[in-house]
């Protein structure tokens, strides 16, 4: 015959088992070889109706037991009562849990059902207490021992309920904060993006306060120029951002600004979109009123002065004021019509379409009204710049002109500057000619001899 191996217990079971076993072995050692004492023992187990509560006898224990086996039993009725007492004090822990768990989330009725419990089980421990003093025991201890191991289990399995069930509302609280900490990170993050914008594009010129027209250099045009292309990168970030909300296809966009153009890296694109807003920007850039139409024929010097000053006025005039602030106390001004133009020209009405869902923003500025929103805020404060660039291009004599290169023009570092390192890094041995500008993305700019390098991404072409 094979054997039968014993199945594996858990240590609870094994611990129930272990009891059962004790008791029915001393219950044989005792029970059975002494008839007298067990006939006892079965009398005195009628008298008692709650085995938790101590046999309050005349005499002692000890004097109902035969001298032979005192000693066995005098054990089992010790056993049983420390069983009785960690039992109890598993209560008490049980009950005790229980009125920590009510009390948060504060439930009255849960707190005052567990201080009763508490109670009740202190009463008992004190009640333990003077059974042990007088020597009171229970005389029916095999079931004692039992019963007590059975209501510690069920003590231990109460707590273990109380801290999962304290466990699973601090998951739940958890995941619910998480949630809120998800909603309060995209709101600042929405935030830092409109601050980023506004400090990008709008950051106060605070060294040029005290600019006079007689002290005015090129190192001045360079710091405007340096703010305004700083403020038209941070509008393209944002209005690529919006492109990606709508589900526009960013490849395809880049590649009908600026087609058949390999990027180096794929963040490179960007410039395509760069190159498109400076396209559109800088336009007529070189006329005194932004505009061929209102071109006036050559004037001569001293009205060229006074030409140059007004320029200078108009800068000072905008310089340290608020794109938004400036349009709504004049809308009618001269850059409120550049910025009217230059939207319409930048944004096309497909483009706002997928960004809003409507044409709002130019409905209000076809009434003579500015758009209250941060995209229409970035835009004006990106705006702002160009205009200030201008307006100082015009108070130098002659005017700062403006350049830009065409597509597959030889590079020059005396005119041109590179946007991709890349280009230079990834020439080999197999190609025959330098890299070659594939598009202009800031144009450059000059002032007298003074010349300001225009910004390009370049590709190679090969030679025929």
């Amino acid at each position: 015959m094979e054997s039968v191996k014993p199945s594996a217990m858990t240590p609870t079971k094994s611990k129930l088992a272990h009891t059962f076993a004790k008791v029915f072995h001393i219950r044989a050692i005792s029970g059975v070889a002494l008839v007298d004492g067990v006939q006892k023992v079965k009398h005195l187990e009628k008298v008692i109706k709650d085995d938790w509560k101590p046999v309050k006898s005349t005499g002692s224990w000890s004097q109902l037991l035969d001298e032979d086996d005192k000693d066995d039993e005098y054990k089992l009725a010790m056993e049983a009562f420390l069983a009785k007492i960690f039992a109890t004090i598993s209560s008490v822990k049980a009950a005790y849990s229980q009125l920590q768990y009510a009390q948060s989330p504060y439930d009255a009725e849960g707190i005052q059902s567990a201080d009763h419990l508490v109670v009740k089980e202190l009463k008992n421990l004190s009640e333990l207490k003077q059974c042990y003093l007088k020597k009171q025991f229970d005389i029916s201890p095999e079931k004692t021992l039992v019963s007590a191991e059975i209501l510690e289990l069920k003590s231990l399995v109460k707590t273990y309920e109380i801290m999962g069930n304290k466990l699973e509302s601090q998951l739940r609280l958890k995941e619910s904060e998480i949630i809120f900490l998800k909603e309060k990170l995209e709101e600042n993050n929405e935030q830092n993006k409109l601050i980023h914008n506004s400090l990008n594009q709008s950051g106060q010129l605070s060294m040029l306060d005290n600019l006079h027209f007689s002290g005015l250099s090129t190192s001045h045009f360079v710091t405007v120029l340096q703010h305004a292309v700083k403020s038209i990168r941070g509008f393209v970030r944002l209005m690529i951002d919006e492109m990606k909300t709508a589900g526009w296809d960013i490849d395809a966009a880049a590649s009908s600004i600026q087609p058949n153009v390999v990027y180096y890296k794929a963040d490179h694109k960007c410039y395509a979109f760069e190159s498109f807003v400076c396209g559109e920007m800088f336009n007529t850039f070189h006329y005194r009123n932004y505009s061929p139409a209102n071109e006036s024929l050559p004037e001569r010097k001293k009205q060229q002065q006074q030409q140059q000053q007004l320029f200078f006025e108009r800068f000072t005039e905008l310089k340290s004021v608020k794109a938004k602030d400036y349009l709504s106390r004049k809308p009618k001004s001269l850059f409120g019509k550049f910025c009217r133009v230059k939207y319409w020209q930048v944004i096309h009405q497909k483009m706002e379409s997928s960004f809003f869902g409507n044409l709002n923003h130019r409905n209000l500025l076809s009434s003579g009204e500015f758009p209250d929103t941060g995209f229409f805020a970035s835009f004006a404060e990106m705006a702002k710049r160009v205009w200030l660039l201008h307006c100082l291009a015009f108070t130098f004599q002659p005017a700062a002109s403006i350049f830009q290169v065409n597509k597959g023009t030889r590079f020059s570092e005396a005119y041109m500057e590179s946007l991709d390192d890349e280009a230079f890094l990834s020439m080999d041995s197999t190609q025959q000619s330098d890299p070659r500008v594939a598009f202009t993305v800031v144009p450059g700019f000059r002032i007298g001899k003074t010349v300001l390098q225009c910004q390009v991404y370049l590709s190679h072409f090969q030679t025929n």
